[in-house]
């Protein structure tokens, strides 16, 4: 089932799983990994700017959170069907399809904001255009995430998963450090229109490095009924535990203890930091991953996997409390780097897990379920910031969801000490 070039003896006898830069080796990796960069930076400026707009627009943390909530419906409502187109068909051409729906999205974006329709739509019309283009995002990315990720085995040899989902985490999270840092200096200097013309340009080369990937994995041959296949994914999960307890931890996690959506609140009432600080309070945990990422090169979290999981969604919780406490803008930024530390082991660790468990025919749709509860975690997470911070207030909202996780990781940790014995590497 491996594509091309990962297949030789040569290229399995030429790796070593104790070489740092062993995935970097492998053009079509590189090409990958570069689109993955680009892309999770675009992805980024698009949402920080249009959040930052919106809050502006309507001083409403509720209105933050609706947009996450419009744009995981779709994503839920179609991942696990993408899952199975996913297996079935051209991975890569899924993705340009997808890249081209996010652009078209990117693109209304660009025309709404333009001076002679912004002024001509009333607020209503202006928050249902932005709701509806983030639900079309969703839609598309319910297709892309799970092409992409069960793309990425066939990339390199298994000898190095854990070593390509280092880089790969590290060149998404180096796109996620880029993306909000200039978001909010290319807002205040460039504008938002021209900032979104940036975005479009970003996704056009996203489309031409992905047309540079050489690999073509083997499309599987589904005989079953499309509803009995998309229950084996869910089977898959559910039966294999470590997996399981994987999603569950990072699910959590993100919808409970995540910030993101309340930066806006964060910058604007709160640190009273504006569009720049924004953009450095969504750089921070970012920056702590990808710094860590680095050194994870060299020393990867996954000899005593299970242990370090836990510790690292545990100290996600513990600073993500610091940070909804904090009324100082630099000890908010070091504890929002602090969660990008921690996270990034988590992150390393479930995404290892993903790509040695699943059976090839079975990668689209096993990542499919893990986009359901993990990916979409971020934007319901959104949702639930948005509610939590109406109904309870911003800081105890953040400092609910941080108590939260770290009782979710106590529960765990009493259902799952017979996988401390597990070696990912």
């Amino acid at each position: 089932m491996l594509g091309q070039h990962n297949t030789t003896t040569s290229d399995l006898k030429t790796v070593s799983s104790q070489d740092p830069y062993a995935a970097l080796r492998y053009s079509d990796f590189r090409f990958y990994i570069s689109n993955t960069f680009l892309f999770s930076a675009s992805i980024l400026i698009q949402e920080v700017i249009v959040a930052y707009e919106l809050y502006k627009m309507t001083h409403d943390p509720l209105a933050l959170g609706l947009v996450g909530l419009a744009e995981v419906i779709p994503f839920v409502m179609t991942s696990l069907f993408g899952g199975h187109i996913a297996d079935q068909k051209n991975k890569i051409t899924i993705m340009h399809i997808s890249l081209v729906v996010i652009l078209l999205g990117s693109v209304i974006l660009y025309a709404a904001f333009q001076p002679g329709i912004y002024n001509s739509l009333s607020q209503t019309e202006h928050l249902i255009v932005i709701y509806s283009v983030f639900a079309l995002i969703g839609f598309a990315k319910g297709f892309y995430s799970p092409a992409s990720s069960s793309l990425k085995p066939f990339l390199v040899p298994r000898a190095i998963y854990h070593n390509s989902s280092t880089w790969s985490s590290s060149f998404w999270q180096a796109g996620s450090i880029t993306g909000p840092a200039i978001a909010g200096f290319l807002y205040a200097y460039a504008g938002l229109t021209n900032t979104l013309l940036i975005v479009i340009a970003n996704f056009v080369v996203c489309w031409i490095l992905l047309g540079m990937i050489k690999t073509r994995p083997e499309m599987a041959r589904i005989t079953t009924p499309i509803m009995e296949s998309l229950k084996e994914g869910f089977r898959f999960v559910f039966r294999t535990r470590i997996v399981l307890y994987a999603i569950s931890l990072d699910l959590f996690s993100v919808l409970f203890g995540g910030v993101v959506a309340l930066l806006p609140v964060f910058a604007e009432d709160i640190l009273k930091v504006g569009p720049e600080g924004l953009g450095l309070l969504r750089a921070a945990p970012s920056i702590g991953s990808l710094l860590t990422m680095f050194a994870m090169a060299y020393y990867p979290p996954t000899h005593n996997a299970w242990r370090n999981m836990l510790i690292a969604v545990a100290g996600f919780g513990i600073f993500t409390i610091v940070f909804a406490l904090s009324e100082n803008f630099l000890l908010s930024c070091g504890a929002l780097f602090a969660t990008g530390v921690f996270d990034s082991v988590s992150v390393i660790v479930r995404q290892t897990i993903l790509q040695i468990y699943p059976p090839d025919e079975m990668r689209g749709r096993v990542a499919a379920v893990n986009g359901m509860f993990v990916s979409s975690s971020n934007e319901l997470g959104a949702f639930e910031s948005g509610v939590m911070a109406k109904a309870f207030g911003t800081v105890p909202s953040v400092v609910i969801g941080g108590v939260f996780t770290i009782v979710v990781v106590t529960w765990i940790y009493f259902r799952s000490k017979d996988l401390f014995s597990v070696r990912l590497s």
